[in-house]
C-alpha cells in the first residue's frame, strides 16, 4: 500500500475504499478553523490586558480573520476545482499553521491582527476543499450522511473551542490557543496526503478571474462594512465600503451573466431550493452566532464562570447539534427537506424567543434548554441546506459550490455578530444609563462603564478598589474624628460598588433578553420566507422544484450506482437557459435512456417555467 494516496478519486472503478478515514481528515480540517474563532471568545480577555487592547483592536483581532476568509473562498474555490482540491486543502492547512505559529510569537495588536489575517486565508483554501473533497470521494447515496457529521463537526467546533480555550488557559497564557491549532494542522496535512485522494474537475475552461477578483472586492468590501459600520460608526470607511460593496456586487452580477464561463452562474440563485438553502444557512447562521456572541459574555461575565467552565457549559448545544443531525439523517430522506430545515428554523427562534427571559435573578439552568433547542435546530436545518447547495452544482464546480455554501455561512455569522451585537450594546448602553440614573457616578465613569459588560465591572471594581484604599487609610489613621470619616466614605463607596456592579449585570441581562427578541424576529421572518422559497417534496421522494421554473437535478461526484465516475460540466454559456443545468448533468450518468427521460421531462418542466 503507498504511503502517500496518488490515485485520482475520478479515476476509480467504484467508491474510495477508505472514504470514511477521509471523511475524518476533512472534518478535523473544518474543526480547527471554525474553533479559531470560538475559542478566541474566550481568550480574549487575557490577551486584551497582556497587549494593551482598545475595543477597536480587540474588534479586529476576531475580525481580521473574518474579512480575507469570506472575501476569497469563492476564486480560491475555483482555483482548487481547477487545479487540485487536495492541493488547496493542504496548502490551506500550511498557511494556516503559519499565521497560527506567528500569532502566538507577536506581541502587539498589529502583529495579531495581521496573523488572524493570515490565518483566514488559510481557512479561505480548506473550506470550500473539505466540501468538495467530500462531494467528489462519496457516492450520491452516502453523501448526505457525509454531510451530516460534517455539519455536526461544525457544530461541536462552535462549543468546543470555549471549552479547549479555557482548558488551556487554565495553566497557560492566550498565545496557546494559537498553538493548540498547529499539531491538528500537522496531523490534518498528514492525513490528508495518506487517506484523502486527489481530486479535481475533469474538464474545466479557464478560470474567470475577473469575476474572481470582482467577488473579493464586494464581499471583502461588505464584510468590512458589517464590522466597521455597527461597531466604530458610519463614517467616512463605512460609507465608502458600502458603497464599493455595492457597486462590486452590481458589476459582478452583471459580468458574470454575460461572461461564458462565469465563476458562478448566478441564475442558479432564481431556483427555490437553491436560493432557499442559502438563505436558511445565512439566516441560521446569524442567529447562532449572534446568540454565542453575548451568551459567552453572560456567562462569564454576568454569572461568573471562567473561561474553562464557560465551555463546559456549552457543551449541551454540541451534544444537541449531534441528536439533531442524526434526527435529518433519517428524516429528510422520508419527509423532504422543507420539513427538516423548516422544522429547524423554527427551533432555533424558539431557542432565542426563550432567552427573552433571560433577567437579573436568571441561572446558569435557565441556559440549558435554548441552548439543548438550538443546537437541535443546527443539526436539523444546516445539513439539508448543504446537501442542497452542492447538489446544485456539476463535478467540475464542486469548490465553488462548497465557498458558495461557506460564504452564505459566514456573510450570515458577520451580520449576526454586528446586527445583533450592535443591538446588545445599545440596549445595554440604554438600561445602565436608566439604572444609575440619580446616582453620583461621574460622567466619565459612566461612559467607560457603557462601553461593554466587561468595562462596566471594570468600573465597579475600581469603585471597590477605592473604597478598600479609604478602609485601609481609616484604619491607619490616629485621628478618630478623621478615620470616622474615611470609614464613612470608604462604606460609601462600597455600596456604591455593588449598586453598580448589579446595575451593570441587570442591565446586560436586560439587553440580552431584548436582543434575543430582535434575533427570534428576524429567524423567524426568514422561516416564513425560507418555508415559502423551498420546493415541496414529491410522491417519488425527491425534493423537486414547482411547475413554476427549472429542477436543480445536477450529478456531482460519485453516483450511487456507478461508483465515482465524474459527472460532465453543467452548461455555462450566457446564452443558455437555466434549463440547461439538469439536461448536461444527466448525460453525466451511465444511462442514456434515462438520461434522455430525465432531459424531456425537465425540459418540459423549464418549459413551463419560461411561459
Amino acid at each position: 500500500m503507498r504511503l502517500v494516496m496518488n490515485q485520482p478519486v475520478e479515476r476509480m472503478d467504484r467508491p474510495y475504499a477508505r472514504r470514511w478515514w477521509a471523511l475524518l481528515v476533512l472534518c478535523l480540517s473544518l474543526l480547527i478553523i471554525v474553533m479559531a474563532n470560538t475559542a478566541l471568545t474566550v481568550a480574549a480577555p487575557d490577551m486584551t490586558q497582556d497587549l494593551g487592547l482598545s475595543s477597536a483592536d480587540l474588534q479586529w483581532v476576531i475580525d481580521g480573520y473574518t474579512v480575507p476568509y469570506a472575501a476569497l473562498m469563492l476564486l480560491l474555490g475555483a482555483i482548487g476545482d481547477k487545479y487540485s482540491r487536495r492541493g488547496a486543502l493542504v496548502l490551506g492547512l500550511v498557511v494556516f499553521g503559519g499565521g497560527a505559529v506567528a500569532g502566538s510569537l507577536v506581541d502587539s495588536s498589529t502583529g495579531v491582527i495581521a496573523a488572524r489575517a493570515v490565518m483566514g486565508v488559510g481557512a479561505a483554501l480548506i473550506m470550500p476543499a473539505t466540501l468538495s473533497l467530500l462531494a467528489a470521494t462519496f457516492p450520491r447515496a452516502e453523501r448526505a450522511k457525509a454531510i451530516v457529521l460534517w455539519t455536526a463537526t461544525a457544530g461541536l467546533a462552535i462549543a468546543a473551542g470555549p471549552l479547549v480555550a479555557g482548558a488551556l488557559l487554565e495553566h497557560h497564557g492566550w498565545s496557546s490557543t494559537f498553538l493548540i491549532n498547529v499539531p491538528i494542522a500537522v496531523l490534518a496535512i498528514v492525513g490528508a496526503l495518506v487517506l484523502v485522494p486527489p481530486s479535481k474537475a475533469a474538464h474545466h475552461n479557464r478560470i474567470d478571474y475577473v469575476g474572481g477578483l470582482l467577488s473579493v472586492v464586494w464581499i471583502g468590501s461588505l464584510v468590512y462594512m458589517i464590522i466597521e459600520g455597527p461597531h466604530f460608526g458610519w463614517g467616512v470607511k463605512a460609507v465608502t465600503a458600502a458603497v464599493v460593496a455595492g457597486a462590486g456586487l452590481l458589476l459582478f452580477v452583471l459580468w458574470e451573466l454575460r461572461h461564458p464561463r462565469p465563476v458562478i452562474d448566478v441564475r442558479r440563485f432564481a431556483h427555490r431550493r437553491f436560493a432557499g438553502s442559502n438563505l436558511a444557512v445565512a439566516l441560521f447562521f446569524l442567529a447562532v452566532f449572534g446568540a454565542f456572541y453575548y451568551l459567552t459574555q453572560h456567562l462569564q461575565f454576568v454569572l461568573g464562570y471562567d473561561a474553562l467552565d464557560t465551555g463546559v457549559r456549552m457543551l449541551p448545544l454540541a451534544g444537541a447539534v449531534f441528536v439533531g443531525s442524526a434526527l435529518t439523517g433519517y428524516l429528510t430522506p422520508r419527509i423532504g427537506m422543507r420539513f427538516t430545515v423548516t422544522a429547524g428554523m423554527v427551533g432555533g427562534t424558539v431557542a432565542l424567543a426563550l432567552l427573552t427571559r433571560v433577567d437579573a435573578s436568571s441561572a446558569y439552568g435557565d441556559f440549558v434548554l435554548p441552548l439543548v433547542i438550538l443546537g437541535l435546530a443546527i443539526g436539523l436545518a444546516l445539513s439539508p441546506c448543504t446537501d442542497a447547495i452542492m447538489g446544485a452544482f456539476p463535478e467540475a464546480e464542486l469548490g465553488v459550490g462548497g465557498a458558495v455554501n461557506d460564504t452564505s455561512l459566514e456573510l450570515g455569522g458577520s451580520l449576526g455578530i454586528a446586527i445583533l451585537g450592535s443591538v446588545l450594546a445599545g440596549s445595554y448602553s440604554s438600561h445602565l444609563a436608566d439604572a444609575t440614573a440619580g446616582s453620583k457616578l461621574p460622567a466619565g465613569a459612566l461612559s467607560t462603564a457603557q462601553d461593554s459588560v466587561g468595562a462596566g465591572y471594570a468600573v465597579a471594581q475600581g469603585i471597590g478598589g477605592k473604597a478598600r484604599q479609604l478602609g485601609e487609610q481609616a484604619a491607619q489613621t490616629t485621628n478618630a474624628e478623621q478615620a470616622a470619616q474615611l470609614k464613612a466614605q470608604a462604606g460609601q463607596l462600597a455600596d456604591g460598588a455593588r449598586q453598580m456592579a448589579d446595575a451593570v449585570g441587570s442591565s446586560f441581562s436586560d439587553a440580552v433578553a431584548h436582543t434575543s427578541l430582535v434575533g427570534a424576529v428576524i429567524l423567524g421572518v426568514g422561516t416564513l420566507l425560507v418555508a415559502v422559497l423551498l420546493p415541496r417534496k414529491t410522491r417519488t421522494g425527491v425534493d423537486a422544484e414547482t411547475e413554476t421554473e427549472g429542477g436543480n437535478g445536477a450529478v456531482t461526484g460519485n453516483e450511487a450506482e456507478g461508483g465515482p465516475e465524474a459527472g460532465a460540466d453543467g452548461a455555462t454559456d450566457a446564452e443558455a437557459s437555466t434549463a440547461a443545468e439538469p439536461v448536461a448533468s444527466a448525460v453525466a450518468t451511465t444511462d442514456a435512456q434515462v438520461a434522455d427521460e430525465v432531459s424531456s421531462e425537465e425540459n418540459s418542466s423549464a418549459g413551463n417555467a419560461a411561459r
